[in-house]
């Protein structure tokens, strides 16, 4: 395979004649002559020189001139160079070898054949020459570009090796099976199952950075079921993998939750890029096995797992090296308002019922539709369109509330100003907190936002505080 019309870029062409101009062998390798086969879109591209990558990087940065970024990383032999919004990574070939209890390798030059039998699979293994000789060659020792043709994911080597060498490759084996919606070829699925224990000598961040990219994938369940197929789920997140399974009691029996989970993730994921909407799907029932419990009457319930699952999030988080500012608080804040659509259409759908989720939810409340909706998973397709029926009547009250309390907000009864002189106060917080409770009061439809009600209001307010009316309105007329 020639794939001289795919590399005809300026930048790449320049590293070429560099290389040329030091009489060194060049390559693109790994991830980017794979999506040049695919057709995807990569902007990070990988070089391969047969010598030092740093020399080469220099030599580069330099012949690209102006507005090039170069970053030398002397410990490791590699180097950047950033320009015209692309980077670019130089590195010399290279062999490794491993210590069972380290992910690091030993590194020691090699030749092209030996830093191509290094990478974790053969859709990887591929490079592309620069040189103007060879400009364009496809060299392929390990069949990778026949796994891309039939989706294939497996190891160039020895897979119980790949793994055990760098667990965290496991992880990499299921993203990209996520990614691309490739098949984990047999041999290599089956090592990453007798290997899962070894993801333990992975940091957490390194984990997490994976199941990040897992979750933006289109279809991000691929992952989430693998990591369970393989044993690496119990090891990584328990609490969803003891979402797994049906109990059947006096032949009663609940919903596989697990795959009642990956379902909704995948309904959210069509619906939405919110990388931690999708976090907030995968955690939505997470404490459905902490609250199960079987009622001779009722059946299985369930109860409270809303509120459970939402206290359960910060400490998965914090395990998981998640983000625990605003992101953590918008999942938990998700997980535990989830059941609240859903309560809602089952009864009447009166204004102060959607009022109120709709102070609770605030900014996320379209987010929360989102969830809810895909949470509606019956095969009962005559309940299923109830139910989303109903959630298009709540969502007409959203409108429609939305509309009452901008014209309510528009109409201020009696002002601050007012406030001041009818109680004879100075500015001060007490007639913040006049002028607040009033607002809310109107808001809220507890009175009617006329000026009477208002002055009612008030007096009643004024007289718990034990504040006197000094001028009273009418006087001044």
């Amino acid at each position: 395979m020639n794939l001289k019309s795919k590399l005809s870029t300026k930048s790449i062409a320049t590293v070429g004649k560099v290389a040329d101009e030091m009489r060194r062998e060049c390559y693109v390798v790994g991830g980017y002559v794979r999506d040049l086969i695919i057709g995807r879109k990569s902007k990070d591209i990988d070089f391969v020189t047969v010598g030092s990558g740093i020399e080469l990087a220099e030599a580069v940065a330099a012949a690209l001139g102006p507005h090039t970024h170069l970053a030398v990383y002397r410990t490791y032999g590699t180097a950047q160079v950033t320009a015209r919004g692309i980077e670019f990574e130089f590195v010399g070939a290279r062999k490794e070898s491993y210590h069972r209890d380290s992910r690091n390798p030993i590194v020691e030059d090699g030749t092209l054949d030996d830093d191509l039998s290094r990478r974790d699979f053969t859709i990887n293994a591929l490079a592309a020459s620069v040189n103007a000789d060879s400009y364009g060659e496809v060299i392929d020792r390990f069949g990778g570009i026949e796994d891309i043709y039939n989706r294939i994911i497996r190891t160039p080597l020895d897979p119980d090796i790949t793994f055990s060498d760098d667990p965290l490759r496991m992880m990499r084996a299921i993203r990209f099976a996520t990614q691309l919606n490739f098949e984990i070829h047999p041999d290599t699925l089956e090592a990453i199952t007798r290997n899962a224990y070894r993801i333990e000598i992975i940091t957490a961040e390194r984990i997490k950075d994976e199941l990040g990219k897992i979750m933006r994938s289109p279809k991000p369940s691929i992952g989430w079921d693998l990591m369970h197929r393989t044993g690496l789920l119990k090891l990584i997140l328990p609490e969803l993998e003891a979402l797994r399974g049906v109990e059947v009691v006096n032949g009663r029996g609940h919903k596989d939750n697990f795959y009642h989970t990956l379902q909704v993730l995948d309904t959210v994921a069509e619906r939405s890029d919110n990388e931690w909407l999708r976090w907030a799907a995968l955690f939505h029932d997470i404490a459905k096995p902490v609250t199960k419990h079987y009622d001779p009457v009722a059946g299985w319930t369930f109860y409270n797992h809303n509120f459970i699952g939402s206290k359960m999030v910060p400490n998965i988080f914090r395990r998981l090296k998640l983000p625990l500012g605003a992101e953590m608080k918008y999942v938990k804040k998700l997980v535990e308002l989830h059941m609240r659509p859903i309560a809602l259409v089952e009864d009447e759908v009166t204004d102060s019922a959607v009022r109120r989720l709709m102070n609770y939810a605030e900014e996320d409340l379209a987010d929360l539709m989102i969830l809810a909706r895909a949470d509606i998973t019956s095969k009962n397709e005559v309940k299923k369109q109830r139910f989303l029926d109903n959630f298009d009547l709540v969502e007409e009250k959203f409108e429609i509330i939305r509309a009452k309390d901008a014209e309510r907000n528009r109409k201020n009864p009696i002002d601050g100003n007012e406030i001041m002189h009818i109680f004879g106060l100075s500015q001060s917080p007490l007639v913040g907190y006049f002028t607040k409770n009033l607002k809310q009061a109107v808001k809220d439809c507890e009175i009617e936002d006329t000026r009477e009600a208002a002055l009612a209001y008030l007096y009643d307010l004024a007289a718990k505080a034990g504040i006197p009316v000094v001028n009273p309105p009418e006087q001044d007329q």
